[in-house]
């Protein structure tokens, strides 16, 4: 059987956890800044996990993480 290629925009996005989870950072916190509250600024700061529906796909994604 061929090896599998891990999508490597997955590999950039996501980041697995010692239990075997994924976490993610948070959308639109890239550009166009000045328009959007401080509050809302510093709450898209850091990561969160991303949810159990997703994780299968993620995993399919990047095979050898």
């Amino acid at each position: 059987m061929p090896k599998l290629k891990t999508n490597k925009s997955a590999a950039k996005r996501f980041k697995k956890t010692a239990k075997g989870g994924f976490k993610r950072g948070y959308a639109h916190h890239r550009h166009i800044l000045t328009k959007k509250s401080t509050k809302r600024k510093r709450q898209l700061r850091g990561t969160v996990m991303v949810h159990d529906t997703d994780t299968d796909r993620i995993r399919q994604m990047m095979p050898y993480v």
